[in-house]
């Protein structure tokens, strides 16, 4: 998985106990009935990914086009289906050698997000996946494969808002692509990948358990991944500043990034969710204060709270750095709470206690 603010990789193994044991409580069974999860903002799909595992029927979106495409690749993608052709691809891209392009000169040049001699070989290998005519399933896999082996050689601090002064020791690392952790299908459970905005995926998706998992504040997460957007997309837009972001990271705007609109969005979002139970992940750090949340969320049932603390992103703990790589700020806080809201219909029986952890509501796991 690439390096992601918000990721939920120390919270997988409790979402997931947290699912199995709302399917249990609603008498959904992995095998005969396994339980239909949306969801609805899935980012690196690491959660769908897991759900997928556990034998859920997941149906993942992210309005993201790289987002959607990790949920293609490890949500949708079934590993008998794909694996063959898949090693034989990513084979031949590991062959290609480098020939400088739009990523080179953008990311590498006018930036500095990856050295140049990795940069030649992403411009190869993304034009060579271009040029071949893919099932989009297939594509989605050798894309991943191609982002994640040019994170593990990027110079940046886990976001692309900036990148490091000096180049970073994996940089220094042969870009070298590997063939995605792929999961097989779950019989009578397939599962979907879209690509839709917030209340049109309200509107048209619907499961037995939705995973909601918003943007907390104002950070953007196309103004924070714009290199894999552009590296994704392969329409070589125009860039602006030291970062060289895509032009349109100035027009693409999310309300759950604003202060002042997030709370309706998150209400008017919630009012289309076609899905009687929710599991819904917030942050201390976040526009909507725990108090509001449950209030919010208390219009849509029983509510019960598990809260945990987690280290803050990397570039958090460092401090603040001006473009040319002059400290001017000190770290916050070096932790932050992460909240699990869990709403079940009124009176339906369901508590902390059913899953590995505290045994109490608003306890800390």
């Amino acid at each position: 998985m690439i390096k992601y603010i918000g990721s939920k990789r120390v919270l997988v193994p409790t979402i997931t106990a947290v699912v199995r044991s709302l399917a249990a409580s609603a008498g959904l069974d992995r095998n005969a009935n396994p339980p239909t999860v949306v969801d609805f903002f899935s980012g690196t799909s690491r959660v769908g990914h897991a759900l997928k595992r556990a034998g859920c029927r997941v149906i993942a979106n992210d309005l993201m086009t790289y987002a959607h495409t990790l949920a293609t690749c490890y949500v949708q993608a079934d590993r008998e289906r794909v694996i063959p052709d898949a090693e034989k691809l990513i084979a031949g891209f590991n062959a290609m050698p480098g020939e400088p392009g739009y990523f080179t000169e953008t990311f590498c040049e006018q930036s500095r997000f990856v050295q140049p001699r990795n940069g030649a070989r992403i411009d190869a290998i993304r034009g060579a996946i271009e040029r071949k005519v893919l099932d989009p399933v297939l594509k989605a896999v050798c894309l991943v494969s191609l982002m994640e082996a040019a994170d593990r050689v990027d110079s940046t601090t886990g976001v692309q808002m900036a990148y490091l002064k000096q180049w970073s020791p994996r940089s220094f690392n042969d870009l070298a692509l590997r063939v995605p952790d792929l999961l097989p299908s779950n019989p009578g459970a397939p599962c979907e990948a879209h690509r839709l905005e917030a209340r049109e995926a309200a509107r048209t998706l619907a499961g037995d358990i939705a995973y909601i998992d918003p943007p907390y504040n104002q950070h953007s997460y196309l103004g924070n991944y714009h290199v894999w957007e552009s590296l994704v997309r392969w329409d070589k837009p125009e860039v602006y500043g030291v970062a060289c972001k895509r032009v349109d990271c100035r027009e693409r705007k999310s309300e759950f990034n604003s202060k002042r609109k997030a709370e309706s969005a998150l209400r008017g979002f919630l009012d289309l969710v076609r899905c009687p139970r929710l599991v819904v992940s917030f942050s201390d750090e976040g526009y909507i204060s725990r108090e509001v949340m449950e209030s919010i969320l208390g219009e849509k049932g029983d509510v019960h709270v598990l809260a945990r603390d987690h280290k803050r992103y990397v570039g958090a703990q460092i401090g603040v750095y001006n473009p040319d790589g002059v400290r001017v700020g000190e770290a916050g806080r070096l932790t932050n709470t992460e909240f699990l809201y869990v709403v079940v219909p009124a009176g339906e029986a369901w508590s902390p206690g059913l899953i590995a952890g505290p045994a109490v509501p608003g306890a800390t796991i």
